[in-house]
C-alpha cells in the first residue's frame, strides 16, 4: 500500500537510521463525513463552514482593531491592558494556526499533512492555546490585587512587574512545548497513520508511536497538568479570595460594583476552560460524529471571538478611546479637506 511504500521509503534512506519517520500523516478527523468536498448534501456542516469562515474573519478584525486601539490609545498603556494586548495577540496567533488548515481539510478534501507540517502545526497549537490560558491566570492575578489590595494596588500591578509575568509565560511554554513536540521526532512511527482527531492531537499521536513511549507520556501528562489543570485550580482560588473580600464590604452597592470589573474576565474563563475539560475529561462520551468535531474545534474558535468585543464593545474605557480615536479622525479629515480647499482656491486665483 501507498502507507507500506511511504514508511519503507523512510526506512530505507541510510543504514544508520533510527527512527522511521513517515513522509506525511492523515487528519483522521474528518474521515468517514460522506462528500466533504460535496458538503451541500449534509447541511449543518455547511452552516458549520460558514461559522468557521465568520468567526475567523471577525476574530481577525476584532483582535486587530482591540490590538491597534490598546497601542495608538497612550491612556490605555497601563498593566491592565497590556495583559489584554497579549490576550489578543495568542489569539490571532492561535486562530491563525489552526483555522486555515481546517478550511483546507473541509473544502479541499487535504487530509493529509506532511510530516514536519503536522510537528509545527502541533507545536503552534498548543503554544498558543496554552499562553492563552495562563494569560487568564494574569488577569485574575490582576484582578485579585485590585478588589483584595486595592490601595496597594498601583505600586504591586506595575508595568515591569506585568512585562516580566508576561515574557515568563512565553519562555516557559514556548520552552516546554519545543521540548514536548520534539519528542515526538524521536519516535518511530511504524503502524497506523491516521490521527483520529481534527489536527495533529498530542495525545492521538501517541497511539501511533511504535517504541518506548514512557517518556512522553510523563511529559504530556506534565503538560496537561500545566494547561488546562493548574491555571483553572489557580483562577478558582484566586475567585474564591475574591468573593471573600467582597462579602466584607459593606455596601451592596460597592460590591456590585467590584464584582462588576470581573464579568469579562469569567465569561472568558468559562468559554476557555469548560471546553477543554470537558475533551481532556469525559471526551469518551458517546456523541454524533460530526457533533463531536464541533465541540472539539469549537473551544479553540469561540474565545478569540468573544475577547476584542469583551474587551472593547463591553468596557465602557475602551468604548471612549473609541470614540475619541474616531473624532480625531474625522477633525483630522475634516482639516485636510479645509487645507486642500484652500490650495485649491489659492491655485485658482494665482492662475
Amino acid at each position: 500500500s501507498a502507507m507500506t511504500e511511504t514508511l519503507s521509503a523512510s526506512v530505507s534512506l541510510g543504514q544508520n537510521i533510527t527512527f522511521v519517520r513517515p513522509t506525511y500523516f492523515i487528519i483522521g478527523g474528518f474521515i468517514g463525513i460522506p462528500n466533504i468536498n460535496g458538503f451541500s448534501n449534509i447541511p449543518h456542516i455547511t452552516y458549520f463552514l460558514i461559522f468557521l469562515c465568520f468567526a475567523y474573519i471577525m476574530t481577525v478584525v476584532g483582535n486587530v482593531f482591540l490590538m491597534s486601539v490598546i497601542y495608538l490609545v497612550k491612556t490605555l498603556h497601563t498593566p491592565k491592558y497590556m495583559i489584554v494586548f497579549n490576550l489578543a495577540l495568542a489569539d490571532l496567533c492561535g486562530s491563525t494556526a489552526l483555522t486555515p488548515k481546517l478550511f483546507e481539510t473541509f473544502l479541499f478534501d487535504r487530509t493529509d499533512i506532511v510530516y514536519e507540517d503536522c510537528l509545527s502545526y502541533m507545536f503552534f497549537v498548543y503554544l498558543f492555546i496554552d499562553v492563552q490560558s495562563w494569560t487568564l491566570v494574569i488577569m485574575a492575578y490582576d484582578r485579585f490585587i485590585a478588589i483584595c489590595f486595592p490601595l496597594r494596588y498601583h505600586s504591586i500591578v506595575t508595568k515591569p512587574a506585568i512585562a516580566a509575568m508576561l515574557l515568563l509565560v512565553w519562555v516557559v511554554l514556548l520552552s516546554i512545548t519545543a521540548c514536548t513536540v520534539g519528542l515526538f521526532d524521536r519516535h518511530s512511527f511504524c503502524g497506523s497513520l491516521v490521527i483520529q482527531s481534527f489536527f495533529c492531537d498530542m495525545g492521538m499521536m501517541l497511539y501511533l508511536a511504535c517504541d518506548d513511549i514512557s517518556l512522553i507520556i510523563k511529559i504530556t501528562l506534565v503538560s496537561f497538568v500545566l494547561n488546562p489543570c493548574l491555571p483553572a485550580i489557580l483562577i478558582i482560588l484566586t475567585y474564591i479570595c475574591i468573593a471573600i473580600a467582597l462579602s466584607r464590604i459593606a455596601s451592596r452597592k460597592e460590591r456590585l460594583k467590584a464584582a462588576k470589573t470581573c464579568t469579562s474576565h469569567l465569561i472568558l474563563v468559562a468559554v476557555y476552560f469548560i471546553p477543554l475539560l470537558y475533551i481532556n475529561l469525559i471526551s469518551d462520551v458517546d456523541v454524533d460524529r460530526d457533533g463531536k468535531i464541533i465541540c472539539e474545534v469549537l473551544p479553540h474558535i469561540v474565545p478569540p471571538l468573544l475577547n476584542p468585543i469583551l474587551y472593547s464593545l463591553k468596557t465602557q474605557e475602551v468604548l471612549n478611546c473609541i470614540k475619541r480615536l474616531c473624532n480625531n479622525m474625522l477633525s483630522n479629515i475634516s482639516m485636510s479637506k479645509k487645507v486642500f480647499t484652500a490650495m485649491l482656491t489659492k491655485w485658482k486665483v494665482l492662475k
